[in-house]
């Protein structure tokens, strides 16, 4: 059963070696044609939603993702940071980045982190909120206060890290799995499949912003990206699913993990692709899993 990985969170040394790791892995993976992973026809992915920090989610879906019993087991993961629990009101969920970082580089073939809109906010120190006030400051206050005058050393190998993810994961089923899906048609599409420049994370055209700020789900709109992307579903998160997973439209999954209702999903890489409703009745309950450790 894969565990988290033993890090010491207070090391600034031992925090910037994970990122830079994790970043140099993601860049280098065979797997990976530009922003875009491509999977092979084998195995199995398990797909999650938001994470943000919540409490006990990422060590459950660690649990689920079983990359120890197979090298075709794979886990994606996106929107790590930037939850609800704070400490004296700073944001320490670096440590979620750093577990997934340490993650990604000892099973490089297999631990798949997608940028996220939180994770670009952050990156390029752009204030967001999701109601509890600026999670950009809080996360670097939190930053300050652990690594003190190392801090922005620590910042610059996250922001490496962040910089590297990958835009999508895809299948040769059909699977498409990224944060969210552009919101607009007026986006360069060669920016899935080559190196991302700064212009691609910028609003409002940028392909990586579009990529994860998009939250239009109008049917017509998902079939028209489907048909440009050759893809038969969109596995998102980005929206709120009360239920943890639901099927807003047709081609398009959204997932939540970071709610007490949140979930996950195992999706087999060597069939056809199940429908939305078959992959909705199929998620996997994070709760259930939590109560096992």
């Amino acid at each position: 059963m894969t565990a988290l990985p033993d890090l010491n969170f207070l090391d600034a040394d031992a925090m910037i070696d994970s990122f830079e790791r994790a970043a140099e892995a993601m860049e280098a993976s065979p797997l990976r044609r530009g922003s875009t992973v491509h999977l092979p026809a084998r195995g199995r992915i398990l797909a999650t939603g938001d994470i943000h920090d919540f409490p006990g989610h990422l060590e459950a879906i660690v649990r689920l993702a079983e990359l120890d019993e197979s090298p075709d087991h794979h886990v994606m993961l996106h929107e790590l940071i930037h939850g609800e629990t704070l400490v004296g009101g700073m944001d320490i969920s670096y440590r979620n980045l750093a577990i997934v970082a340490e993650l990604a580089s000892r099973y490089p073939l297999q631990v798949h982190p997608l940028l996220a809109n939180h994770e670009l906010a952050q990156c390029h120190r752009m204030s967001v909120s999701k109601g509890g006030g600026d999670q950009v400051a809080m996360f670097d206050d939190g930053l300050d206060y652990v690594f003190n005058d190392r801090a922005e050393e620590v910042a610059t190998a996250i922001r490496e890290f962040i910089l590297a993810m990958p835009l999508v994961l895809r299948a040769e089923n059909g699977l498409w799995c990224s944060h969210s899906v552009p919101g607009r048609m007026d986006f360069d599409e060669s920016a899935l499949e080559r190196a991302l420049v700064l212009e691609d994370y910028q609003s409002p055209r940028g392909t990586a912003w579009c990529m994860v700020w998009g939250r239009l789900q109008d049917p017509t709109h998902i079939q028209a990206l489907l048909k440009r992307f050759d893809a038969k579903m969109f596995v998102v998160g980005h929206c709120h699913a009360e239920m943890g997973i639901e099927s807003p439209v047709d081609g398009l999954v959204v997932i939540n993990s970071d709610h007490a209702r949140g979930a996950v999903v195992r999706i087999e890489l060597s069939k056809p692709l199940p429908s939305a409703d078959e992959i909705v009745k199929s998620a996997m309950p994070l709760i259930l899993y939590r109560a096992l450790s």
